[in-house]
């Protein structure tokens, strides 16, 4: 009697913990935003040719081929905030790509989403269209730490994105904002305030095509 009461006590720990597996797995599947989601966020409007010259459109335009190519580090503060300004109102989307803390290193856990992003900016609904791809830290640590750190992040994403998705360089433009905009505020060490942001400049790429 005690050895079968022991052996179905051991049987219910082994299915708890096979509920709590799988019930971890499915959360973590839930938080990587899948290829489709991530395109449908991202879409911008359709590229339309007009006859007359939309100034501000212009100005955009010109902006963000100044910035293509350059290195992450070399945007000033003004271009920083410009650029934030500018994309504003642009389809983007906050993949929460996590890194490892002090870190320009994706964590484990999220290859997946950054795969799925890899495969969304690949697509062929995405193709000509220039990136913003923005890093984020927690507010552990000095501004100029974190600032280095979020650029790093950023181009990490980038190298990604280029070496295994061949996504032209000059389709993605890198800018770190350090620890200025925190997702959670509330908790400002969370894991999720690393993370990067990707925004649509509904811009097209026409020094590549």
């Amino acid at each position: 009697m005690t050895s079968a009461v022991r052996l179905f006590g051991i049987q219910a720990i082994l299915v708890s913990a096979t509920l709590s597996m799988t019930a971890g797995l499915a959360f973590a599947a839930d938080n990587t935003l899948s290829k489709n989601v991530i395109i449908d966020k991202l879409k911008g409007e359709p590229v339309t040719r007009s006859l007359s010259v939309d100034p501000k459109k212009q100005e955009e335009t010109t902006f963000i081929n100044s910035l293509r190519n350059r290195q992450t580090r070399s945007l000033s503060m003004d271009e920083r905030n410009q650029l934030e300004s500018m994309t504003l109102t642009k389809p983007q989307v906050d993949m929460e790509i996590k890194f490892d803390f002090n870190s320009a290193s994706i964590s484990q856990a999220s290859v997946p989403a950054v795969q799925q992003l890899g495969e969304a900016l690949s697509d062929p609904k995405l193709q000509g269209s220039t990136f913003i791809v923005s890093g984020h830290t927690d507010a552990v640590g000095g501004e100029a730490f974190n600032q280095d750190l979020s650029e790093r992040r950023a181009d990490t994403i980038k190298k990604y994105l280029v070496d295994n998705y061949h996504i032209a360089a000059g389709d993605l433009v890198t800018v770190g904002y350090g620890k200025t905009h925190l997702k959670d505020p509330d908790h400002p060490d969370a894991a999720v305030n690393r993370r990067v942001q990707v925004v649509n400049t509904e811009t097209q790429n026409t020094a590549s095509k």
